[in-house]
């Protein structure tokens, strides 16, 4: 393969020749940019960048020139249930209709709505349903995503999933992380004794993942109606045995203790945080776990926003993720999520961009590979289309400012 030389770029953001794990509280504000630059692509990872007037002679290499263009990390969506059976729009009038989450589950709606059609649907279908929006999402600038499992419930459908998401990794050019998460719902036959569950959760359904090695993480999802603080704790643990490190669905619904119990067992991240205050960011404070907030789950169930501004205010990181899921965030567009960020939680553009690509992939451990254009890490990038500033992007919420997406140094959409 050829090296891939970029030139003319109106401005390359997010470059450095070092780059941190996270960033955090006023970090958060600055991007570090060159205007008028070049970027050097070889053997699949970044090589070198710098000012137009300093731009390398390399006779062999494929030239393109990206003037009025910016340049950046591609996004890091570190939240998704991605691979899922079938849509549920029916379920999105009773919304309309005032029915609210809870209610939708509690009349076998939701996530098992979801588990029930996950047990009739084939691999096949659900590889061949999820490459589509792997497809989509990489039109949108996304190159690196996060996938749960969770619509199982059972261990054969649980295992199906994650063998699906395997499946995928191998085959796709995305950078695929992978988590366990039998611990979504409590199926109806659990419901009288849901720590039975539990205890099928962990007798029988970890050990398999970690006999196939099928998962880089565990999750439980830790709320009110769901699992309790107690019974997350028991997964945890268990999991610990198979080296998976937990990434909690924490504090969409009540405060649950799901943010002090991610914390607690080293949580890589907690994610939803609509219920948090002073003791839930006093516990994340010290700690190595990456807040994560889901806009498009809070938009798209009318449920309160996070405050972002007091987790980044407060000198925590932040990262933004999709949820994309067929039940409660529809859409796996992080230029959406981007806006939402700025719009509805009154973030800095400078702040979004950080959380969806440095602290994006900090919160799926790929930090040292990802999330920054840094000399030996992967050539994940977006290229725009020509755009004014980096404060458009949030911005015009309704426009695709990708014009090409590059993973692995190699195009894989162009607009």
């Amino acid at each position: 393969m050829k090296p891939l030389l970029i030139k003319n770029i109106k401005k390359l953001v997010s470059a450095s020749q070092s780059a941190p794990q996270k960033v955090a509280g006023k970090q958060m504000k600055q991007l570090s940019s060159i205007d008028n630059a070049y970027l050097l692509i070889a053997d699949h990872k970044i090589s070198e960048f710098g000012p137009m007037d300093q731009i390398p002679s390399i006779s062999d290499a494929e030239v393109m020139d990206a003037s009025g263009r910016f340049v950046l990390p591609a996004w890091c969506d570190s939240h998704t249930h991605l691979v899922f059976p079938e849509t549920r729009e029916i379920e999105y009038t009773d919304k309309i209709k005032g029915l609210s989450y809870e209610e939708i589950a509690k009349r076998g709606g939701g996530i098992l709505n979801s588990a029930k059609r996950m047990q009739e649907a084939s691999e096949e279908q659900l590889y061949n349903d999820a490459s589509k929006r792997l497809k989509e999402i990489m039109s949108y600038g996304t190159g690196a995503v996060e996938i749960k499992s969770g619509y199982g419930l059972n261990t054969e459908s649980e295992l199906k999933m994650l063998r699906v998401i395997k499946k995928l990794k191998e085959e796709s050019p995305v950078t695929i992380r992978s988590t366990f998460l039998g611990a979504h719902a409590v199926p109806p036959e659990f419901k009288s004794n849901p720590d039975k569950y539990v205890d099928l959760v962990i007798n029988e359904m970890l050990p398999e993942v970690g006999k196939e090695n099928l998962a880089d993480f565990v999750d439980v999802f830790c709320d009110r109606g769901f699992f309790s603080v107690d019974q997350t704790s028991r997964i945890l643990e268990a999991a610990q045995k198979y080296g998976l490190r937990p990434k909690i669905h924490a504090n969409e619904l009540d405060f649950s203790g799901g943010i002090q119990t991610g914390v607690k067992y080293n949580a890589l991240s907690v994610d939803h945080l609509e219920f948090t205050g002073d003791e839930e960011i006093k516990a994340l404070k010290d700690s190595d776990t990456m807040p994560v907030i889901l806009p498009g789950a809070a938009f798209f169930l009318n449920l309160k926003y996070a405050p972002a501004r007091e987790i980044i205010d407060a000198g925590l990181p932040l990262t933004l993720a999709t949820d994309f899921n067929p039940g409660s965030s529809p859409s796996g567009n992080m230029q959406l999520i981007i806006s939402m960020g700025s719009i509805l939680y009154k973030m800095l553009p400078e702040e979004t961009i950080n959380a969806v690509t440095i602290n994006g992939a900090y919160a799926m451990g790929l930090q040292h590979e990802l999330g920054t254009i840094t000399p030996g890490k992967k050539a994940n990038l977006i290229i725009t289309k020509p755009i004014p500033s980096v404060e458009y992007i949030p911005y015009a919420y309704g426009e695709n400012k990708v014009e090409m997406t590059i993973l692995n140094g190699r195009i894989v959409y162009s607009g």
